[in-house]
């Protein structure tokens, strides 16, 4: 029992630590903290995936954004550290191979170049991982414990979240949820763009995200789901 409880203090202590580097490594470089708390199953999740997030490295804005994913969602953890998925036992298998993914690659453009193709088509998402170049990698943190300590680890920071995340996808710029205002592509560039306090040149996108943002564009109406529930947003 001690053994057991002493375990758990020290992966959450290291944790604590590994959250207090990131945030100390953005903040220095000035760059603009976004994070994305998603699951794999989630239809939102999935069309903000393919269909917006990729526009932060269309428009460069990778060069401005310390973008971090987090594969956990309306999961449940139990007394006992069980993890339970909203859509089910397949999702937490998407979930925990995401998270190999996020920790086998170092640069975010790999990282969601792999999220964004498994998300496409998560029944095919065994062709991802044979055409990513790192499948040993990724298989032997899937099939091993190193898949499950990932996953309490984003399991602990979403819990932690405050305020709450209310459903995914769960948005939020330098630890603040995005607003109401925030209702297209082209205003969360113009957010990101407008949040930047770094000395890198910012892209040439954020000297036309004004114009941009006046302009016609597909408003957001995403399915987002919450603890118990699914609903238009």
């Amino acid at each position: 029992m001690v053994s057991s409880s002493l375990t758990k203090l020290v992966f959450f202590g290291c944790l604590l630590l590994l959250t207090f580097t990131d945030n100390l490594v953005a903040g220095k470089s000035g760059k603009v903290k976004l994070n994305l708390y998603y699951e794999s199953l989630c239809p939102g999740c999935q069309e903000f995936i393919v269909d917006d997030l990729g526009k932060i490295f269309d428009y460069d804005l990778y060069t401005i954004t310390d973008l971090k994913l987090f594969p956990f969602g309306n999961a449940e953890l139990s007394d006992n550290l069980t993890v339970t998925c909203q859509h089910g036992e397949e999702e937490c298998k998407l979930n925990a191979l995401e998270a190999c993914a996020l920790r086998t690659w170092p640069d975010q453009k790999s990282q969601y170049s792999f999220i964004r193709c498994v998300e496409s088509d998560t029944k095919g998402w065994e062709s991802c991982v044979k055409n990513s170049g790192r499948e040993k990698a990724i298989n032997d943190c899937y099939n091993g414990d190193l898949s499950r300590k990932l996953i309490l680890g984003y399991a602990t920071k979403t819990k932690n979240l405050k305020p709450p995340h209310e459903y995914v996808p769960w948005v939020t710029l330098n630890g603040k949820p995005l607003d109401d205002s925030v209702q297209s592509t082209d205003d969360l560039v113009a957010q990101i763009c407008k949040a930047y306090k770094g000395k890198v040149a910012l892209p040439k996108v954020c000297n036309s995200s004004a114009s941009m943002s006046k302009s016609p564009e597909r408003k957001w109406k995403l399915q987002v789901s919450y603890a118990n529930k699914a609903t238009n947003y």
